[in-house]
């Protein structure tokens, strides 16, 4: 197979825009929410010593660490040629480099820097962190903000547990974490007894900065994020399940194994601590331009992550029987959340139910040069709108962070 003549064909045949093959990541230490369509019978299709399947990664070029198990290019996203050959989208990227993802994001990174995900599990997570640069790189890798949007359409029920942990109350001492990191293989280390949940609510989102830590509520969440895999669990047991040690210090450097004053370290204190987390990280949608000047176009559109400068995100919607063009200028990647039509030369559709390694036609990745010269997209309902979410690289020319 000749990735560099399917690379180029996709990308002319798409006219700057390629389409994505479903990209399923499955957690052995997870239950599914069976809200992201993949069909009922193939949630545990890769066995269940691999878990269920409660993850599909969008746009990725970035793989999956999911231990000695891990299949091959797992976490890696397909483009799907015009014979439905599938190629890597990260091969892609390595042929076809500015001319998919941007002179500007080639230039400084030489990939596709980030991913979104939808995530989908039946309860909460543990209480974990994702590391800033300097420790990621300690172990060759690098530091992984993230952001969280609870998309209406994959949110029919709440699952178990549709609050978050976000770091720690104010007047928490690093002693008191200390201690309670040191208690993880005793049962219940307690370590959320330190923080604060708050309730989740669909159609709004969270900003996740590194070294803040977090144990993930039980709404399906879609996540943009920095290209890595890089965690570390500090809760020993959640939803009744205990969490094996060797999470607690994944990602730590071997010569700093059995140091607890390391994994304390890992912790941006401040951030954690923040007396104003709410009013710092809490994401409410906010129109792109005013309502009324995209309402006589035909659509609307929001920023629904824009705290961040590692990636931002955006919610567009087409009204019924409106025909749209869009300009960004950045390249993204796109999902189909709701209604069908068309996109540039592509038929868009939203799948109510997907087949494990079934082909759909609601993932996309656009270029920057489409993108710029603008998107065209028509709504063939009279009645249903489409709905997509738009997931950007870092330093999105047209984000202004609040």
């Amino acid at each position: 197979m000749n990735v560099k003549n399917i690379a180029a064909s996709a990308f002319e045949a798409g006219a700057g825009i390629v389409r994505l093959a479903p990209n399923w990541v499955p957690r052995s230490f997870c239950i599914p929410g069976r809200r992201i369509k993949l069909h009922p019978d193939d949630y545990y299709a890769l066995g269940g010593e691999r878990g269920g399947i409660d993850e599909r990664w969008l746009a990725s070029a970035t793989p999956a660490d999911n231990g000695p198990l891990t299949g091959k290019d797992e976490g890696l996203s397909k483009i799907v040629g015009p014979g439905n050959e599938l190629i890597l989208l990260k091969e892609a990227v390595a042929e076809l480099k500015e001319q998919l993802v941007g002179q500007r994001i080639w230039n400084k990174y030489g990939c596709w820097p980030i991913y979104s995900k939808f995530f989908d599990n039946l309860g909460p997570l543990p209480h974990h962190v994702h590391h800033r640069d300097a420790h990621a790189a300690l172990v060759g890798q690098r530091g992984k903000p993230e952001a969280y949007y609870f998309p209406p359409q994959l949110n029919n029920h709440g699952g178990h547990f549709p609050y978050t942990f976000f770091g720690f109350e104010p007047g928490t001492t690093k002693a008191q974490v200390r201690e309670s990191l040191m208690n993880f293989t005793k049962g219940d280390n307690r370590i959320t007894n330190l923080s604060r949940a708050y309730r989740l609510e669909p159609g709004t989102g969270w900003d996740v900065p590194p070294g803040v830590l977090h144990a993930p509520g039980s709404l399906c969440t879609y996540e943009p994020q920095v290209a890595s895999d890089v965690y570390a669990m500090y809760q020993s047991l959640v939803d009744n399940q205990i969490v094996p040690e060797a999470l607690l210090w994944k990602d730590c450097p071997a010569d700093r194994k059995g140091d607890f004053d390391y994994l304390v370290d890992v912790i941006d204190w401040e951030l954690n601590v923040d007396p104003e987390f709410v009013k710092n990280r809490f994401m409410s949608p906010r129109q792109v331009k005013p309502e009324a000047e995209m309402a006589a176009q035909g659509y609307s559109e929001k920023w629904i992550c824009y705290r961040s400068a590692a990636f931002s995100a955006k919610e567009l919607t087409v009204f019924p029987g409106q025909s749209v063009i869009i300009k960004d200028a950045a390249a993204y990647g796109i999902i189909m959340m709701q209604g069908h039509g068309k996109m540039g030369v592509w038929d868009i559709d939203t799948p109510a139910l997907i087949r494990y390694g079934q082909l759909t036609n609601d993932e996309y990745f656009i270029s920057e040069s489409a993108a710029s010269a603008g998107v065209k997209i028509v709504n063939a309902s009279a009645t249903d709108p489409i709905v997509m979410l738009k997931h950007f690289g870092p330093a999105n020319p047209d984000l202004i962070i609040n």
